[in-house]
């Protein structure tokens, strides 16, 4: 029952006793603090926060391209395994699994030195960003390197394009891969000049992610090769 008469201390009590309504606003006080106009607007660092897509739409064009072609080398790979299993089963035993375990390790670790580098221009590092672009551009020049020691092994124990389907699939899909792998370095040289000369910054690094996009790619789609030639998973 209500008192007759609400005294200014009354109501105070009444209100102090309500329970929370849900979705009430938290107290102030530093844990609960309101945003004010001196915070500023959130912080949107990363593609995953703003909603945006990473490098920009062109690279993706291109990625979506690098997709379909493999699709079709891989239809090929998997319709030549279903008629001359046997064939694959004995060329994947022929290749040098060292140069492919290398080949792997070099790309994924220049993958993470890119993925570094764009870390590092994104909290306005860029001299931070610079060292670690280089060092995915050394790693990454080992590929070709690798591949052409691989060949050359290749040769000399009798692995041609013509010695067997299995190892025209292998050349087709590597060779390819290969190609790819050139341009991907071609972009990390066009990418490193202009980090040098300040054209990138924590505030548009799009370049610079559209490099990491594609490498990333690029090493996907080696695994991938890695696991069907090589392990012949």
């Amino acid at each position: 029952m209500l008192p007759a008469i609400l005294t200014p201390s009354s109501c105070l009590s009444l209100i102090a006793a309500a329970p929370a309504m849900p979705g009430a606003l938290p107290p102030a006080g530093d844990a609960g603090r309101l945003p004010t106009a001196h915070d500023g607007p959130p912080r949107l660092d990363t593609p995953a926060a703003s909603g945006r897509i990473p490098g920009n739409k062109g690279i993706w064009v291109g990625i979506t391209c690098v997709f379909v072609e493999f699709a079709v080398l891989f239809s090929v790979y998997f319709v030549s395994r279903a008629h001359f299993p046997t064939d694959f089963e004995a060329g994947h035993a022929r290749l040098s699994l060292v140069a492919g375990t290398t080949i792997t390790l070099l790309l994924l670790t220049s993958s993470l030195l890119i993925a570094l580098s764009v870390n590092a221009i994104r909290d306005g590092k860029r001299r931070q960003s610079i060292g670690w672009l280089i060092g995915g551009l050394v790693l990454a020049l080992g590929y070709p390197v690798a591949k052409y020691l691989e060949f050359r092994w290749n040769l000399a124990h009798g692995i041609r394009g013509d010695s067997g389907i299995f190892f025209t699939v292998y050349y087709y899909l590597t060779l390819t891969h290969l190609v790819h792998g050139f341009w991907g370095i071609l972009g990390m040289l066009w990418v490193l000049a202009r980090n040098l000369v300040g054209a990138y910054s924590s505030a548009e690094y799009s370049g610079l992610e559209a490099l990491a996009s594609y490498w990333h790619v690029t090493d996907m789609i080696w695994l991938i090769i890695f696991s069907l030639c090589y392990v012949l998973v």
